[in-house]
């Protein structure tokens, strides 16, 4: 099975389950895997995280098409 198969058998499941015990404990599984995955990079990037998220917050973000555009601009 491929992981996008195995993607697609578990958000069924997902879907078809009322046991709100399953779903809150697989919410907490999925989070704090993300906590792990975050802990585990190196302060630097995690303060780069951060910082971006927050400029996302505010409003400070550009478009990836705009990025593209600026580059293109740049290196021609």
């Amino acid at each position: 099975m491929s992981i996008e198969e195995l993607k697609i058998e578990i958000a069924k499941k997902v879907f078809e389950t009322d046991d709100e015990n399953l779903l809150s404990e697989l919410d907490i599984l999925l989070t704090n895997h993300e906590r792990t995955i975050i802990e585990s990079l190196s302060q630097n990037v995690q303060d780069g995280i951060r910082k971006s998220l927050l400029q996302s917050e505010e409003g400070k973000i550009i478009s990836f098409e705009e990025v593209k555009k600026r580059l293109a601009q740049r290196w021609s």
